[in-house]
């Protein structure tokens, strides 16, 4: 693979924007002053598999759902009842998610590595930070497969033409203490307010939540409480459903009452476990987008241990054919139960001597459809120092 070096860094783009948050000693490094080359032919790839697995996975998913596996699924039984609501009244809920995927540079497979539907980072990055670093480096603004950021604004203005009933009023909210989560929903919620949204920003321990009236943020000039009609959450539903039981029924009664639409919706919690990669080779074996997934480690291979829930690289495991552990990562997931996925390896640079070689996954975002291509790289397990780098087409 062929990487592009800038002459100007992208450091001086995210100083001119204010994203500090990237530019302290630990975290300056993660954004790359690299960029992964591919062709015209080559995003193009990603772009058709990301849109053929979306529909993939809408078909497993309604397996999931006929066959009621959510327990297979680590899906917490306080969440069932809206998944399937949401399920069954989706009108263009599902916001956004990533794929992650390995290959698809110099004749290597693209595959399936896992779908984050529910909460999805690198927005900023993959949106806007890619973009500057092309621009400041005098190279062509249109060189990029990156439309992430116009189609965010299509997205919610086609998410109100489907919803007429409910007010352009959109709520935001992370949990405290996390500043990346901030950033990428304060590229979110400016997507929403050029679709003619009013957008407010609250953590969800201020948030008020009312099975029977809705969603609220109080004002601080007044006292008095705002309801919202939209309400998106950068909070894993599954934590909503194992530490905030009763958080999970009020949502519940929330959405069946239809006092607020809930984004992203529940239901994305069966793309987000990694049981479901199973449930698609099931139903598509040997499928050439998709890596063979079980329950077991398979005999004869190489293959990656996943927990169900698992970020950022937490607790995974490579598994050698004769079942040694070859290299894993530690984290806060050990207790959740696993799948076992085919290995394959992720693209590499040459780095000469230099530098040791880095491994790259491409995520490819889904809004509808695909619309932006970046690059993660570090280790043989891509975990949360792994670095973004950007892309540039060149044919």
């Amino acid at each position: 693979m062929k990487l592009k070096n800038l002459t100007i860094s992208p450091e001086t783009s995210l100083r001119n924007i204010g994203w500090n948050w990237m530019l302290g000693e630990d975290t300056l490094p993660y954004i790359t002053n690299e960029m992964v080359v591919v062709s015209e032919d080559e995003a193009e790839n990603y772009f058709d598999a990301a849109n053929e697995l979306y529909e993939m996975y809408i078909a497993a998913a309604q397996h999931v759902i006929d066959n009621e596996r959510y327990a297979e699924l680590g899906i917490p039984e306080n969440l069932i009842e809206l998944i399937e609501y949401s399920w069954e009244n989706d009108a263009n809920w599902h916001i956004y998610g990533r794929f992650d995927l390995s290959g698809g540079i110099d004749g290597k497979p693209i595959k399936l590595i896992e779908f984050n539907a529910d909460t999805a980072t690198c927005i900023p990055e993959t949106a806007i930070v890619q973009w500057a670093s092309l621009k400041a480096n005098g190279l062509d603004e249109s060189k990029q497969f990156n439309t992430l950021y116009e189609t965010f604004v299509e997205k919610f203005r086609e998410l109100h033409r489907q919803n007429p009933n409910f007010e352009k009023t959109l709520l935001i909210s992370t949990m405290k203490d996390f500043p990346e989560d901030d950033t990428n929903m304060q590229v979110l919620g400016e997507a929403a307010k050029e679709a003619g949204f009013e957008v407010a920003f609250d953590y969800i321990e201020n948030v008020e939540f009312s099975a029977t009236e809705g969603i609220f943020k109080q004002n601080s000039s007044n006292g008095s409480f705002i309801k919202y009609d939209f309400w998106f959450k950068l909070i894993p539903w599954e934590y909503i459903g194992w530490d905030e039981p009763e958080l999970a029924q009020i949502l519940t009664e929330i959405s069946k009452n239809r006092k607020a639409i809930i984004l992203n919706p529940a239901y994305t919690l069966l793309f987000q476990s990694k049981a479901i990669l199973k449930v698609l080779w099931e139903l598509y074996p040997n499928h050439p987008l998709l890596l063979e997934t079980r329950s077991q480690s398979i005999l004869g291979k190489t293959c990656v241990e996943k927990v169900l829930f698992g970020r950022e690289g937490a607790n995974v495991r490579i598994v050698s054919p004769s079942g040694t552990t070859e290299t894993s990562t530690e984290g806060e997931y050990f207790e959740q139960n696993t799948v076992f996925q085919e290995y394959t390896e992720f693209l590499k640079d040459n780095a000469g001597n230099s530098r040791a070689a880095f491994h790259y996954q491409a995520g490819v975002f889904f809004v509808g459809e695909a619309c932006g291509l970046g690059y993660r790289r570090g280790g043989k397990i891509l975990d949360n120092k792994a670095q973004f780098c950007g892309h540039l087409i060149e044919d």
